[in-house]
């Protein structure tokens, strides 16, 4: 069905309305953390920052340092969207592409986590880090989320569209499962690997509650649990912290730039086939 231009005009101009009332609180973020303490202060409050100063981003590198904090959350975030990539496409892949005994019941049992709260696994997950001496380290941040049941399933339900004689004639020309994988199955799931990539990054580095739990010691601290650290009990150095917030905000938005080409194709390809 062609869509009228009327109606092709109507419905853009409705999304760009709601692009741009998403983006006014990302938008006053950044220009208030681009004013000085006097115009940041001030009321009625200014639209734009006059003069223009990176004297708030200076010393959020300067206290706390948040320099650290920032690498700690690089690392965990990284280390882990990888660890997830690596292990939900291989059991994507076995789910998809083998037929074994109970592997209905296994995705079945995969799907159903779905319906329990985070809150009630988190004291089970803490005892388990306990007693395998990772409590209060990076790893205790890392492992925990590096399989979950979104990302096995969207790897499982994308990868039914491959079709069956391509891997096949692999096997006919001597190819080993490993290769398979490694050759076919990961470059062909590029699409959805990049969605999950981007999930992955979005929910690792925004994480706040398990990092609180899992970690006491401040060198270890990520740059949310930092972020929290400039919330005091009667001032709050809102300067620093809108600096903070939109240095937080880049690496989220690089990465999505970076994979934003293969985000829709993989989200559509994903829900093809059952």
């Amino acid at each position: 069905m062609v869509m009228k231009p009327m109606v092709k005009i109507f419905i853009y101009s409705l999304l760009s309305v709601a692009a741009v009332v998403w983006l006014l609180p990302v938008l006053w973020v950044v220009i208030s953390a681009l004013k000085t303490n006097s115009d940041l202060y001030s009321f009625p409050p200014k639209l734009w920052p006059q003069p223009i100063t990176f004297e708030h981003f200076k010393e959020a590198f300067s206290k706390g340092d948040f320099g650290l904090y920032f690498m700690n959350s690089t690392i965990v975030t990284v280390s882990s969207t990888l660890l997830l990539l690596l292990i939900n496409s291989m059991a994507g892949f076995a789910l998809a592409k083998y037929r074994f005994r109970g592997s209905s019941i296994i995705l079945i049992a995969f799907i159903s986590t779905l319906m329990i709260p985070i809150e009630v696994i988190m004291i089970p997950i803490f005892k388990v880090l306990s007693a395998l001496g990772l409590y209060n380290s990076l790893l205790a941040i890392i492992i925990p989320p590096a399989a979950t049941p979104t990302g096995v399933f969207l790897m499982r339900q994308y990868l039914l569209s491959v079709p069956d004689e391509l891997l096949e004639a692999a096997r006919m020309d001597g190819a080993g499962e490993w290769k398979i994988y490694w050759s076919i199955i990961l470059p062909i799931a590029k699409p959805i690997l990049a969605v999950l990539a981007i999930f992955s990054f979005m929910w690792r580095w925004d994480d706040f509650v398990w990092p609180l739990i899992a970690i006491s010691d401040p060198s270890k601290y990520t740059i949310q649990l930092a972020l929290s650290n400039f919330i005091g009990e009667y001032n709050v150095d809102w300067g620093s912290l809108l600096a903070m917030s939109v240095i937080t905000m880049l690496p989220v938005l690089i990465v999505f730039m970076v994979f934003q080409r293969y985000f829709v194709s993989g989200m559509i390809t994903s829900g093809m086939k059952g």
